[in-house]
């Protein structure tokens, strides 16, 4: 048996080889937070000259995505946390988080619905569109909605009214509510684990054919 000396040896050269292969965690940290999509840096003209505005990592501030604009497609209208209140008593409207599949199960909004932006498409259906013999989409009776994720950085919400809209949803029909689960908690507003299960899809002619 080596000498106890020998041992921690290669105990420390384990231990530093181990080490080499993980990235360091505050690699991410140190990237700069974008304030759009391709810039991480604003300008600002003042009196006393030219100020660059940045973002600082903070609890709002997480290191993936950018800031959001309040319409993220035209025709697509902005709620705010009233609207969401009562959009999540309006059984005629469906309120979906669109966080990715398993994120939303520990804190979401009480009475919202979970579809994935990246899963939307798959559930046309059950928000009101029928589908077409030639595979294509109606949406003349989409039900209003109302989207949001993580908050006002998050480009996942975005990402799948784009998607479906692309599909042939109304975009009158779309609500984006940006301050998502962010601003909802900031507020100190009731937060619950789960969400409601999805409705059956409504049996139409279409489907029947």
């Amino acid at each position: 048996m080596p000498p106890p000396s020998v041992v921690n040896l290669w105990r420390l050269i384990s231990l530093a080889v181990t080490l080499s292969l993980v990235p360091p965690a505050w690699a991410e940290d140190d990237k700069p937070l974008r304030i759009t999509r391709d810039s991480h840096e604003f300008v600002l003209q003042t009196p006393t000259g030219p100020l660059v505005m940045s973002r600082t990592k903070t609890a709002c501030g997480a290191t993936l995505g950018f800031i959001q604009p309040l319409v993220p497609l035209p025709g697509v209208t902005p709620v705010n946390e009233i609207d969401v209140l009562n959009a999540l008593n309006d059984p005629q409207t469906m309120v979906i988080d669109m966080r990715d599949e398993d994120e939303p199960l520990d804190t979401t909004l009480p009475n919202s619905y979970h579809i994935p932006h990246n899963e939307l498409e798959d559930h046309l259906d059950v928000l009101g569109c029928q589908q077409l013999p030639s595979k294509a989409w109606d949406c003349s009776h989409a039900i209003k909605i109302v989207a949001f994720d993580y908050g006002p950085m998050c480009v996942q919400s975005p990402a799948g009214i784009k998607s479906i809209v692309r599909m042939g949803y109304p975009v009158s029909k779309i609500f984006y509510y940006r301050g998502g689960l962010l601003d909802w908690e900031g507020l100190g507003l009731t937060t619950v684990t789960g969400n409601r299960p999805l409705p059956k899809p409504p049996i139409t002619q279409a489907r029947l054919d």
